[in-house]
Formats: structure tokens, sequence, C-alpha cells
């Protein structure tokens, strides 16, 4: 009779258990450390961040030093700097009331204007508008110009010497603007209407001085078609658009913002609201189309008046370096 075959037992084949038990082990540390993590002492939070907020904006000349136990401005007692130079707040600006001769500067020079364009004024080839900010002389291109040329005609040059003569007895800022319709143009010298109207306002600029305009004073800015009048499907319209504008503004900061936007696409609250308010963002002001497709620029918030002579300008901020506008 064979004797039966005792079947060895395998002794490995219970270790996934031990495989199992320490990953359960390590998945209930790691919930452990979470929930530890997540337990946040509101208390200690707060007294921590009142400690560091003292070390930022602490008062000016408090720079004690809380070494032992609580104090009114560390409540945690970890002991930090207090104050130092920092200040706390928005810094201000010391505003000065603006020098009252600055808008009779800009009163003196469109009366002068009125008087030495009577003529071209009522035949509709110069316009005069001005305020509180600044002069704008309009000349239409027609009257400067050629048709699709970029250099002032000679027989405009008694035109440009007499504005000279006004402008040479101030140091105001001016620029020109350089505007036309939106007639196609691609020539070797100017590709596009945005060549063509720099052209013109540069020409303008280099005429002025000389004539004894200082340049420093002056700058061009072409605008091309993008800033029409009137509407560009009529001849009369595009006639409107062809132009150049000479502004003399009563500073450089106004200078900077009216040659931004345009003279005439801009009012003159949107660049008193500029002025006034150093923190007025770009969003402020609106682009507004009127009915006949003419685009111009104000502020969105006008609920408020703004009283123009208390505006800003680098001579109402002390100290005074200059006695002209800058």
């Amino acid at each position: 009779m064979p004797r039966r075959r005792v079947e060895e037992q395998n002794l490995h084949a219970q270790r996934w258990v031990i495989s199992y038990a320490d990953f359960i082990t390590l998945l209930f540390a790691f919930f452990v450390v979470m929930y530890a993590i997540s337990s946040v002492n509101e208390e200690k939070y707060k007294q921590v961040a009142d400690s560091l907020s003292g070390v930022f904006s602490g008062p000016e000349g408090n720079a004690e030093r809380a070494i032992e136990g609580k104090t009114e401005t560390d409540p945690a007692g970890i002991g930090v700097f207090q104050g130092g130079e920092g200040k706390s707040g928005t810094p201000t600006v010391k505003i000065i009331q603006p020098k009252p001769e600055n808008s009779a500067v800009l009163k003196a020079i469109g009366e002068q204007m009125d008087v030495q364009f009577k003529k071209l004024i009522r035949s509709g080839h110069v316009a005069v508008q001005s305020n509180n900010l600044w002069v704008a002389l309009e000349l239409g291109a027609n009257l400067v110009y050629p048709e699709g040329g970029g250099l002032p005609a000679i027989t405009s040059d008694p035109v440009f010497e007499r504005v000279a003569k006004i402008l040479n007895q101030y140091d105001n800022p001016i620029h020109v603007e350089g505007y036309t319709d939106n007639q196609f143009i691609s020539t070797d010298e100017y590709p596009s209407n945005w060549e063509l109207s720099a052209a013109r306002a540069a020409g303008v600029v280099r005429i002025l001085e000389l004539n004894g305009v200082k340049p420093q004073r002056m700058a061009a800015v072409g605008f091309g078609e993008y800033q029409p009048l009137a509407d560009n499907e009529t001849e009369d319209g595009r006639k409107m658009n062809r132009r150049i504008v000479i502004v003399v503004t009563r500073d450089r900061k106004t200078q900077r913002v009216v040659s931004a936007f345009g003279s005439e696409q801009v009012s003159e609250d949107a660049v008193s609201g500029i002025l006034t308010e150093s923190g007025l963002p770009e969003s402020a002001i609106e682009k507004v189309v009127d009915e006949q497709g003419r685009i111009s620029f104000r502020r969105k918030d006008q609920t408020q008046p703004i009283d123009t002579e208390t505006l800003t300008s680098p001579e109402t901020f002390a100290p005074q370096t200059q006695e002209s506008p800058q």
C-alpha cells in the first residue's frame, strides 16, 4: 500500500496582510496630519496677523520693541519692531492754488487769434476754440497743403508768421495735431494716412521754429483718419476732416493729456478729472460716438462739477522751480 504524500504548507501565502497593515497605518497617519494642519487657532492667527500689520503700518517715530510679554500693539508678545519710518495710508499731495495768470495767458492768446484771423474765421478756413486749459487754432488742410501733400504751401507762410508772432510772447507748451480724411493713399513717401497726418503736423512745427518759436516747447502728433469731425462719405465732410490744429496748453501736464486724446475729441471736464484726481483710471474716461459718427472722450461720472480754478499743475506743486509753465 503506497504511503500518502504530505503536502507542504506555503508559509508566505499570507504576507499581503503585512503590506496591507502598513498601508492602513500610513493612511491613518496622513489623515491625522491633514487634520492637524486644517485646525487653525483663530485667536493665535489673529494675534500674529495684528503683529505683522504693526510692523508695516506702525505710527511714525514709534521704534520701541516688545521684548517680553504682550503689549497693546503686539498682543501675541512675539517681540517685533514697530513703526520705523513707515507711513500709514495713501500719501497725499499738497496742492497749492494755481497762478491766476495761467488762465489769463490762454484768454489773451485766444483773443489775439480771434483778431488776427477774423477774416479767415468768417470764411470758414480757420476756427479758434479756447477754455481754461488750452487754446486750439484749427486750420483747414486745403488752406495750408496741396491735395495729398505733406509740405505746407508757400501761400500759407503769412498765416504761420502771425501765429508765431502771437506764440513768441509766451512760454506755454505747444503741440500740432494732424488729421486726414479716409481717402486711400499709398506712396513711397506716405504709405498711409498715418504718415501723411504726422508729416503735416511736423511741417507746421518746423515752420513755427523757423519763425522763432522755441522747439523745446513744441511737439507733433498725427491722428490719421481715425478722429473725423464729419462724415467721410461726402466731399464736404472729407474737407472738414482734413485739418491741422495748433494747440497751446496751460502746462506740460495738460499738454500730455490733451495730445493723448486729441484736442477736439476730449472734453475739458475729462482733462480736469485726470489733472485733479491722481488716481483716476483710464476706465473713468468713456468714448462717445454721436449721430454723425464723430468720436469724443469725456468723464463717465459728470454728476459733480469740476472747479477748473483749482486744477493742479506742475507750477502748483511745491517746491516751485520755474516761473514759466512746465
